[in-house]
């Protein structure tokens, strides 16, 4: 069987990698595995987030967005980390 693969534009390659970065930030920051703080940041609304805001968190400081992620998280019921 044939696997047909489709080329991803410029656009999404890059977004894909910030959000990825911002992830891995997130994970140092907080002193999580990445695992651990992509499983968090789904469960407590921060990835929604980070795709909702991406156009304004790409261009801001890395940390200030990690923040951010951890406000929008704490709001939606996080444990204080």
């Amino acid at each position: 069987m044939e696997t047909k693969t489709r080329e991803l534009d410029e656009e999404t390659k890059m977004k894909f990698s910030n959000i990825n970065i911002l992830i891995f930030k997130f994970a140092d920051a907080y002193k999580m595995s990445v695992p651990d703080a992509y499983n968090f940041l789904e469960k407590y609304g921060g990835l929604d987030f980070l795709y909702e805001h991406y156009w304004a968190l790409h261009i801001d400081n890395p940390w200030y967005a990690v923040r951010d992620m951890l406000i929008v998280c704490q709001h939606n019921g996080a444990p204080l980390v």
